[in-house]
């Protein structure tokens, strides 16, 4: 299984470990009660998905039953050519959270908006999820650490241009994204060394 496999099979495990069963709850429980629900979209469609859903609420007057909804993303920085650069990437690629009262109107609106393709759960009964899992995605979505990509790998040639081993060529034999730094070997008066560079530290060859 590949590495995005994997995390899409993670991601799918989040969502149904969110769900829970609501069937011992009576019907008048149920009734007007505020719950966040997981909305399957099209694969890219998440951010067009909740610019239309909030379009859509506020056309069809349904905010007092549509009250939010989420994209969960991280940052991610991106280093390229010694240039950072950030940007959003879904948590949860192909889903929406949205908090709504669940009801017959309320479900149209969203279900029948455009790059969605359904709720989860059953066909005819979405679950609402779980209040704690919600908060834990939530949270995660705005506390994320910085996850830092590197254009360079281990088996790379790169020169050295600023610091005290300016100049000098090194190949890389470990990369730390997290904390945008590399460990090269250098040719130092004929003897191999090890020296620890900050990616601005070094240019690709």
């Amino acid at each position: 299984m590949s590495e995005k496999d994997e995390n899409i099979t993670n991601n799918e495990d989040i969502i149904e470990n969110s769900q829970e069963n609501e069937s011992h709850k009576s019907s008048s429980d149920k009734k007007n009660q505020k719950r966040w629900y997981i909305v399957h979209t099209y694969s890219g469609y998440e951010n067009k998905v909740k610019s239309n859903l909030e379009k859509r609420i506020e056309y069809m007057n349904m905010a007092d039953k549509i009250f939010r909804v989420e994209v969960p993303q991280k940052t991610i920085t991106q280093i390229k050519s010694g240039k950072k650069q950030e940007k959003e990437e879904k948590i949860f690629p192909g889903y929406v959270l949205v908090e709504m009262i669940m009801d017959e109107d309320s479900w149209y609106v969203v279900r029948h908006t455009a790059g969605v393709t359904k709720f989860v759960g059953s066909a005819k009964k979405p679950i609402p999820a779980k209040d704690s899992e919600i908060k834990k995605i939530i949270h995660r979505s705005t506390t994320q650490t910085q996850k830092v990509e590197m254009d360079v790998k281990v088996g790379e040639k790169v020169r050295i241009i600023s610091g005290p081993f300016a100049e000098f060529v090194g190949d890389i034999t470990e990369v730390y994204p997290d904390k945008a730094k590399l460990r090269a070997m250098v040719s130092i008066f004929g003897r191999e060394t090890p020296v620890e560079l900050e990616y601005k530290q070094i240019q690709k060859l």
